[in-house]
């Protein structure tokens, strides 16, 4: 039986609802650090961006890791802080190895194990999941923790899910909807990305190309 909308309110109104909804979730959004105490949120992205320029210089990589939307969006920032930040990145998104270490390992650990083959302390693990409660993220940071790697988490829908309380640095979305959590989450990483590299929106006079020499306005 195919899905009928239901008509609650117009098309409009919904689109008004949903960006005003949007927008809340951004301005709501908290920042804390390992100690659960709240900093603003130009303290935490000056922050994000310190821990990419020290992990630059050291030669350190992320490790960006999620579950669905999110391993998608784990695939697209690794990409990106490679190609664009120059910064190496890997999301363990490849199907050879998900598909292994799940059947080998267990869904829980397959991006724990890929942390403890791979990881130094050295580097920085970004642990993305809107319920803050998948068993595999929670074992990657634990894992992350144990090897003295640096854990930044973006999570949401409950405040009190276990992961927000786990990280160096915690990014919550306060919203009740998945769709919603995941919006934010890749508005506040490509913000981290683009803060980073100093690209300027508002500053631009003409569209910007794929060449990285042309990132910037």
């Amino acid at each position: 039986m195919p899905f009928v909308m239901k008509n609650l309110e117009s098309a409009q109104d919904y689109s008004e609802n949903y960006q005003s909804a949007f927008n809340s979730c951004l301005q709501k959004s908290v920042f804390t650090g390992n100690n659960g105490e709240e900093v603003s949120v130009g303290e935490g992205l000056s922050h994000l961006c310190e821990l990419s320029s020290e992990l630059q210089g050291r030669q350190g990589r992320k490790f960006i890791v999620g579950n669905g939307a999110s391993a998608a969006f784990a695939d697209h920032m690794a990409l990106d802080w490679t190609k664009n930040g120059k910064i190496a990145a890997r999301s363990f998104g490849d199907s050879a190895w998900l598909t292994a270490a799940a059947n080998d390992l267990g869904v829980d650990q397959i991006f724990s194990a890929g942390i403890e083959l791979h990881g130094r302390s050295s580097d920085l693990l970004v642990a993305v999941s809107s319920s803050g409660r998948s068993p595999n993220i929670i074992r990657a940071i634990e894992k992350a923790r144990e090897m003295s790697i640096l854990v930044v988490t973006f999570t949401g829908l409950a405040e009190t899910n276990p992961a927000r309380a786990l990280g160096d640095l915690n990014i919550y979305v306060p919203a009740q909807t998945y769709g919603m959590v995941e919006v934010a989450h890749q508005y506040w990483l490509h913000l981290w990305l683009d803060r980073y590299m100093g690209v300027l929106e508002w500053a631009r006079s003409e569209p910007q190309d794929m060449r990285v020499e042309s990132f910037k306005a």
